[in-house]
């Protein structure tokens, strides 16, 4: 009896309901014709934009939009009021069926042939280009979403089912983080051990790119943002489908879900399309890598002697074998750029502008200091195990490079010093003149001019002869550098065979013993005379005393019987 009452009460209303719609397009038919055009001058008419949907949710889920008034209800109003009818619809028992049926004000949206809300045109979104009955449509099929999941939240068993199926989720989510988390540990510990194994390998010109430690960090900075976002991934998935599985928590779900593939999709659509492209570089680097190899066989061949190379020095064949690859990678990365995902984006473009210009302003000094470094490797000013004078530093060269020289000193000191201060300064090179291994061992003293300087030059040579280290093939010279005002100055010049800068150092200073002990077995000082005021008698040596011992009596030239070459 009720719902038929219902029924009856719904029809007379729907009477009431069309009289009132009638008479309101009469009164609005005569109005516009008593109305008539806008009188000259009058302001014109402002379209007035739709104002913003009252949202109808069910269940967590969008049912319908209301955007006008009807019979002065406003859309608000009528959003709550069809609220409340589904509600107290849905709390009936029966079949709950929903249906349309077309009146004089719109659509109306009906359960079980009660009316539950009114679809007028007033509602459409003019945007969107729906048609009334497209609306309602869309109405109806979102209504019997809910009324499904509503019966649904009513079913012990059905919450059952999403309870045991949500536990059994959580517990698969806890052992892929699980698993995550030995993946994790074990990948850091293999990529720690081939980054130790692999870093000391990139290298640009003799210089280290990274540290093992710092490469070592970096490796397991990567891995951790890997891994988080992983967790992330995973725990994004896990609630979504938490929630998915009760009714009312059900479009949270989804719209979680369809939040992540929207971030997804862009991202695979992406990769997809610039796979091509991708092939396309790689099969360009990997070119370059086998040129490189083939280039790196052949140096390699002319660096053993294997291969005779008129053009090529065997001193150069290492910087030029870097140099030729550095040119091979450039080029492969100038032909690749075109084909790299995203080159042709705005954002790349302005990072290679970026870093172009500041590679333009800041790295003319590297320019400078690499230019240095190939012409003192081309130009052949010293080579690596040579001992040279690099301004104020002496030392032998143990590393070339593009940027810098390492020279180890005689205090066992290792000198790194720029390749652009060595070109601007004198380089003193002790090893290029002598034959075979070895350096060029010199020395000064100072006697005075009463002391017979064929004395002093056999006692010189006899001093080199006694030192352990200087070459017996090549016999000592002794020269007069300078007559000063008080004493001559007297340069020992001899061949050293040791080849390390800390042997030099202690050759050297066995060079000074010997001197000291030849010259005290001889009654020589070794001292450099200055005076006041004139002496008594004049500091000259008599001619009988012109070949004391140990000079050599058979001549008068000075003991030197073979020329340093």
């Amino acid at each position: 009896m009720r719902l038929c009452r219902l029924g009856n009460n719904v029809g007379m209303r729907h009477h009431f309901v069309a009289i009132a719609f009638v008479l309101a397009q009469l009164g609005a038919a005569a109005w516009a014709q008593t109305a008539g055009e806008p009188a000259a001058g009058a302001p014109k008419a402002v379209l007035v934009q739709p104002q913003a949907a009252e949202k109808l949710n069910f269940f967590s889920r969008p049912v319908f939009g209301f955007r006008g008034s009807l019979l002065g209800v406003s859309a608000r109003d009528r959003a709550t009021r069809a609220h409340a009818r589904i509600h107290d619809q849905l709390a009936l028992p029966g079949p709950h069926l929903v249906s349309l049926k077309t009146g004089p004000l719109g659509i109306e949206i009906q359960i079980n042939g009660a009316t539950s809300f009114v679809v007028t045109s007033a509602d459409l979104n003019p945007a969107s280009e729906e048609s009334l009955e497209q609306a309602a449509r869309r109405a109806v099929s979102a209504l019997n979403l809910v009324i499904v999941e509503s019966a649904e939240s009513r079913s012990l068993e059905a919450l059952t089912r999403a309870l045991a199926l949500a536990l059994a989720g959580t517990a698969l989510y806890g052992v892929l983080i699980w698993l995550a988390a030995h993946a994790r540990q074990a990948l850091a510990s293999r990529l720690v051990d081939l980054s130790h194994r692999h870093t000391p390998k990139l290298r640009v010109g003799g210089v280290a790119l990274m540290r093992r430690d710092r490469m070592a960090r970096l490796v397991q900075l990567a891995l951790t943002l890997v891994y988080r976002v992983m967790l992330l991934l995973l725990t994004l998935e896990w609630v979504s489908f938490v929630l998915r599985g009760f009714p009312y928590t059900r479009a949270w779900g989804e719209s979680l879900n369809s939040y992540l593939l929207s971030l997804a999709l862009p991202v695979l659509t992406a990769a997809t399309a610039a796979v091509p492209e991708l092939l396309t570089a790689m099969l360009i680097f990997y070119l370059a890598f086998l040129i490189t190899q083939a280039l790196g066989q052949f140096f390699a061949r002319a660096h053993s002697g294997m291969l005779q190379l008129p053009w090529l020095d065997a001193d150069v064949i290492v910087p030029t074998r870097r140099i030729a690859k550095v040119v091979v990678w450039l080029f492969a990365l100038a032909m690749a750029y075109p084909y790299l995902p995203g080159s042709d984006t705005e954002a790349f473009k302005g990072l290679s502008v970026l870093v172009g210009l500041m590679l333009s302003m800041g790295a003319s000094s590297l320019v400078g200091q690499a230019a240095s470094g190939l012409i003192l490797t081309y130009g052949r000013v010293f080579r690596k195990g040579e001992y040279v004078r690099l301004s104020e530093h002496e030392g032998t060269v143990t590393e070339m490079g593009i940027f810098t020289t390492r020279i180890r000193t005689g205090l066992g000191e290792e000198i790194t010093i720029s390749n652009a201060s060595i070109l601007g300064a004198t380089t003193t090179n002790y090893s290029r003149t002598v034959p075979g291994a070895g350096f060029v061992l010199d020395t000064t003293v100072t006697i005075g001019y009463d002391t017979p300087w064929r004395q002093v030059h056999a006692m010189l040579v006899e001093a080199a002869t006694r030192t352990e280290g200087i070459s017996k093939d090549t016999a000592p010279q002794v020269f007069q550098a300078a007559l000063n005002d008080w004493y001559p100055v007297y340069r020992l010049v001899c061949h050293a065979t040791p080849t390390e800068p800390r042997p030099r150092a202690l050759l050297l200073s066995a060079l000074h013993a010997s001197i000291q002990d030849v010259f005290n077995t001889y009654g020589v000082q070794i001292m450099s005379p200055q005076y006041v005021e004139d002496p008594k008698q004049a500091k000259l040596v008599p001619p009988d005393k012109w070949f004391r011992a140990p000079a050599d009596k058979s001549t008068n030239e000075p003991v030197n019987k073979v020329r340093c070459p």
